[in-house]
């Protein structure tokens, strides 16, 4: 048996004010989602193969205006037990994105993340 984890990339989500700086959703007006450069696959664990958990872990993240991923929550949890959930946290985390943009200037905008847990 394989046990690969397949991406899958959803933007969207609502906006709001952190740290003082703006963070933007799609449905703002202006606004050009960001653009994903690097994927990174999240680890499947050893447990969780073993239980033979499968699924999906839905994020929300912050793209920020130099491309990087800022904050990132679990909003659809598949797997806290054996530790699939914190390895897509993880992994989003070394994401790196062309930034959205807004009048033309690059800035931070919240993404919808789905990562898939597939064992084949």
């Amino acid at each position: 048996m394989m046990y690969v984890p397949l991406l899958v990339c959803a933007i969207g989500l609502g906006g709001l004010v952190a740290d003082a700086q703006q963070i933007y959703s799609s449905q703002d007006d202006g606004i050009t989602l960001p653009t994903v450069t690097r994927q990174v696959r999240p680890h499947y664990t050893q447990a969780a193969m073993a239980a033979h958990i499968a699924g999906t872990v839905g994020l929300d993240a912050v793209v920020l205006a130099d491309g990087t991923v800022g904050d990132v929550s679990v909003t659809e949890p598949l797997d806290s037990t054996y530790g699939l959930d914190d390895q897509a946290v993880t992994a989003m985390k070394q994401w790196l994105f062309k930034p959205g943009t807004k009048d033309d200037k690059a800035v931070a905008v919240r993404v919808a993340v789905r990562l898939r847990f597939v064992l084949k």
